[in-house]
């Protein structure tokens, strides 16, 4: 019987945890599948005569009560049952990354139990200022991010949710302003996230009151006036941000957000300098002000922020010699961006310090002097952009960069005026670049050969230099290269057969990775990633000689072709019809003869079409996509004849002269006759009259 005993108790125990959920919660779960059009393969495999506590997605508590339905990235489809509101005991629903619609229903959100509910990246629609409020929920973090919630911001209908902490409301389309009744009806919330909405109007002074506040995002709205000061009482915060906005004002106050981890508020109109109190910042991590209208030098107080990962200053007025600010304190700096202000002096010596540098851009300055030896220091360093300063030494400059054996961008354009191109075989070390822009420089010499050491390069700008020689066929071996803008240079000879078997430019491949900040073309056009760049191959404004290489053809992702201002002769190749992804074709400013190739209509994608100023002849295509090209697209071929030109075709003029030629001499054949028959006519009345009289 002392054997029994224990025996009994563990059938016992294992007896109570066979118990199954209760009829009542298989029910409400199996009515939730059965009301979505595309299930996920849950109605399969959630077999209705086992327990539903071992079904997928599904845990229970030790009472065997559901307490979390976890279908998250599921491929969902249809509209969320209010069965899910019966499960009494439930206490976190997560529902996010799935293709959900129709709207929200009230039992989800004043259930009596959960206190996580997460239906995030949906497609869920509706004005939810209706929502009625009710009593004391128990809800804690509710994230309805990423659908198509509409109206105004319920505030008033939440409430009853004295203990929220986390909302997360961001990238919907609610109006209005930003209610301040948190602060009040929910006094714990933590986590306030707003970005990518409409809000309008000025940053309530009432979030002050948001005692609680750790993390306040409002980015991406249409939030207009100054930041108020009430916004600096929030000494919890950790991260501010609201980027790209209208808001203006000056940053006085910061300093009393000595818990800071995060202060973003670029892309506004924030204007002053930065306060020197900023050194009072020492757990901050990300300074991100670009975009805005500071001015002033920099405080040498930033280097006290000795935590700073990132520092993004783009985009403003700041001014004055960098050096004030010693960087060698910052040994975590990762990002330094700093173009497009007017900053002057030399770069400085402390940059080189911050061994952990990823990206340095410090273009559209007035920087000047020799680049230091001691940038080959940042052994991490991967994005480099140096555009538009007043660098000199192009040949010291590549030999000190190949130290830095992780570049893959490396932008130094507009620099080295009209120094030589280096041809020094000793500039290798590229391993990992794959972009490379040395343009605009008046650079003199060749293409230089140690180009083809850069074998993983994928974009190459050249461009507006006085380059000469002919375009070497070596160029084809570099099997990345897909980008290529060598216009405005003096390049001489024909275009080379080899440039027609690059492999990037014959398939739609390319390597799915991102820059480490994004590169600009222009101040609004950037990509944050290769791929992201269309394939080009530009060759404008040279005084290359020849036929277009009729293997053209093969390089069917090519999305821009421009050989425009050269001394090309010849017909346009038909095989460029085979380019049927071209949206840019410039072949403007040459020799070209023949007529215009029907088939360019099969470029369906064409959006910039020139062949001005050629000796092309024929008609204008009427009908197709070449049909839609202004006039200025053809003019300049005096041979050329169509309606937009309002020059008629010749043979249509042959046509019109030939007919109205051959009815005049039809006519005059028939007067000629007709006189002819009149006078024998005339001529034998007289005499058969003569014969009657005579």
């Amino acid at each position: 019987m002392g054997l029994f005993g224990p025996a009994l108790v563990a059938l016992l125990f294992f007896a109570s945890l066979a118990i199954p959920c209760t009829e009542q919660e298989k029910s409400s779960l199996l009515q939730f599948v059965s009301e979505l059009s595309q299930d996920g393969a849950l109605g399969s495999s959630w077999d209705n005569a086992t327990d539903c506590c071992k079904w997928e997605g599904i845990s229970c508590s030790s009472e065997n009560t559901v307490t979390d339905v976890f279908l998250a990235c599921r491929n969902l489809e249809g509209h969320i049952s209010p069965s899910l509101g019966n499960l009494t005991s439930l206490l976190r629903l997560n529902l996010s990354h799935n293709l959900l619609s129709g709207g929200l229903p009230l039992e989800l959100v004043f259930s009596k139990s959960i206190i996580v509910l997460d239906i995030s990246f949906n497609l869920l629609h509706g004005d939810l200022q209706g929502l009625p409020s009710s009593t004391l929920q128990p809800m804690q973090v509710l994230n309805i991010s990423s659908n198509l919630f509409t109206g105004r911001f319920p505030s008033t209908s939440w409430e009853a949710m004295k203990g929220l902490v986390v909302l997360n409301a961001s990238n919907n389309s609610f109006t209005g302003q930003i209610p301040t009744t948190f602060c009040v009806s929910m006094p714990s919330i933590s986590v306030l996230e707003l970005s990518y909405n409409q809000f309008s109007g000025g940053i309530p002074p009432g979030l002050g009151n948001c005692s609680m506040l750790t993390s306040l995002d409002a980015g991406s709205n249409n939030l207009s006036g100054n930041l108020p000061d009430e916004l600096f009482n929030l000494t919890l915060l950790e991260h501010l941000s609201f980027p790209h906005n209208q808001l203006e004002g000056s940053l006085r106050g910061i300093s009393k957000l000595t818990h800071l981890v995060t202060l973003d508020l670029g892309g506004n109109r924030i204007s002053g300098n930065i306060p020197n109190s900023i050194g009072d910042l020492k757990r901050l991590e990300e300074l991100h002000l670009d975009g805005n209208s500071m001015s002033w030098e920099l405080p040498s107080t930033l280097g006290s922020c000795t935590n700073l990962r990132t520092i993004n200053l783009r985009r403003n007025m700041f001014s004055g010699e960098l050096t004030r600010v010693d960087f060698s304190t910052m040994p975590n700096l990762k990002t330094l961006d700093l173009v497009w202000n007017n900053l002057t002096g030399t770069i400085p010596e402390s940059i080189y310090s911050c061994s952990n540098l990823t990206a340095l851009r410090l273009s559209g300055n007035r920087f000047h002097g020799q680049l230091s030896e001691r940038i080959s220091n940042l052994k991490s360093l991967s994005f480099l952009s140096l555009v538009g300063n007043s660098l000199t030494n192009i040949t010291s400059a590549l030999q000190i960069l190949r130290s830095c054996r992780n570049l893959a961008t490396l932008l130094i354009g507009r620099n080295f005026m009209h120094e030589a191109m280096p041809e020094d075989d000793r500039i290798d070390g590229f391993k990992n670049l794959q972009v490379f822009s040395i343009s605009r420089c008046s650079l003199y010499g060749k293409m230089p050969p140690w180009l083809l050491k850069l074998t993983n390069l994928e974009m190459l700008f050249l461009y507006s230099n006085q380059l000469t020689g002919p375009i070497p066929e070596w160029m084809s071996n570099l099997n990345f290269l897909f980008y290529i803008d060598i216009t405005n240079n003096s390049f001489t000879g024909e275009i080379p057969a080899a440039l027609m078997e690059m492999p990037m430019l014959k398939t739609d491949k390319v390597a799915p990775k991102a820059f480490e900040i994004p590169i600009y073309l222009t101040q609004s056009l950037q990509y944050s990633k290769p791929g992201s760049f269309p394939k080009v191959l530009n060759l404008g404004a040279n005084n290359l000689t020849g036929v277009i290489p009729k293997e053209i053809g093969q390089l069917k992702e090519l999305l821009s072709l421009n050989l425009s201002f050269n001394k090309l002769s010849g017909e346009i190749p038909q095989s460029i019809c085979n380019l049927t992804n071209l949206e840019v074709l410039d072949l403007s400013s040459n020799k070209l003869t023949g007529v215009i190739p029907t088939t360019l209509n099969n470029l369906h994608f064409l959006s910039e079409f020139n062949i001005s100023n050629n000796d092309l002849e024929g008609p204008i295509p009427t009908m197709g996509q070449l049909s839609t090209f202004p006039n200025s697209s053809f003019d300049g071929n005096p041979k050329l004849c169509g309606p937009m030109l309002a020059h008629y075709c010749g043979s249509s003029e042959k046509k019109f002269s030939t007919e109205v030629a051959k009815k005049m001499d039809e006519r005059v054949i028939f007067v000629i006759a007709f006189g002819a028959f009149f006078c024998v006519g005339v001529l034998y009345d007289q005499i058969v009259l003569s014969r009657f009289f005579g």
